[in-house]
């Protein structure tokens, strides 16, 4: 089994309206990274542009990242491959779309983890999900091999 610490970027509120532009992963038991662009960054100048200038990679292009992606998974981790997130109702959505839409399967499976519901059973509270994050050991930069690494090196 291996650990998957994932952080998606994209704009948009869901995968029907927006888009995935780019993701970052890390195995938890290697530190192994992945870093899947969909969409090169634009200038920051751009990056809060109306979405309907917003570029969108072609399908082409995301079977290539998704593909490469599952390839990555499969040579560097050990399945079951499980997906943990610090918001995986929002990071979860963009990578299972992106499986499902392109290969037609998803080797996550279909669930994930949540790093603030781990910390807060750590600590015995359930209401208990944010005060996790001053443990963080890089800034939350966005982007998202570094905010993935961030999770990962805390021990989370």
């Amino acid at each position: 089994m291996s650990l998957v610490f994932v952080d998606c970027e994209a704009w948009g509120g869901c995968p029907s309206v927006g888009q995935l532009t780019e993701f970052g992963a890390i195995i938890y038991e290697n530190r192994k990274t992945f870093h899947g662009v969909l969409v090169e960054r634009p200038p920051v100048a751009l990056r809060s542009a109306e979405p309907s200038s917003r570029k969108k990679p072609s399908f082409e292009k995301e079977i290539e990242v998704a593909t490469a992606f599952e390839a990555w998974l499969k040579a560097e981790a050990s399945p079951p491959f499980v997906f943990v997130s610090d918001n995986n109702g929002f990071d979860w959505q963009w990578i299972n779309d992106l499986f499902w839409r392109t290969l037609n399967r998803n080797p996550f499976g279909h669930s994930s983890r949540r790093i603030s519901d781990f910390y807060a059973g750590l600590v015995g509270d359930f209401h208990e999900t944010q005060r996790w994050k001053r443990l963080r050991i890089t800034k939350h930069s966005h982007h998202p091999v570094e905010d993935a690494m961030g999770r990962h090196l805390n021990g989370f």
